[in-house]
């Protein structure tokens, strides 16, 4: 059987995979940031969505990547976990 770590690798040569792969990985990597400054401002869904102005339903659907969110969204969303938005675009 193979391991993941190792069909990843063998994937990783493909150009077309990769690109994927790395786009599903920021994906992930902004709902891993919104959950976790979520949970670090001690904040349930229901209480979040009460300081932004929104249902409880629409913050699990943002960090369960059911939506993509506006740079607008993302700012009250900081705000209301007293964290700041970064947003960079890198050179490839």
């Amino acid at each position: 059987m193979t391991k993941i770590a190792e069909l990843k690798k063998r994937l990783m040569h493909s150009p077309q995979f990769r690109a994927e792969y790395e786009k599903a990985d920021a994906e992930f990597a902004v709902i891993e940031a919104l959950v976790r400054a979520r949970t670090g401002a001690g904040l349930t869904q229901t209480e979040l969505a009460k300081r932004i102005g929104t249902t409880q339903s629409a913050i699990a659907r943002l960090e369960g990547g059911g939506t993509s969110p506006s740079l607008a969204t993302l700012r009250r969303y900081a705000e209301a976990t007293g964290t700041r938005l970064q947003v960079s675009l890198v050179a490839e």
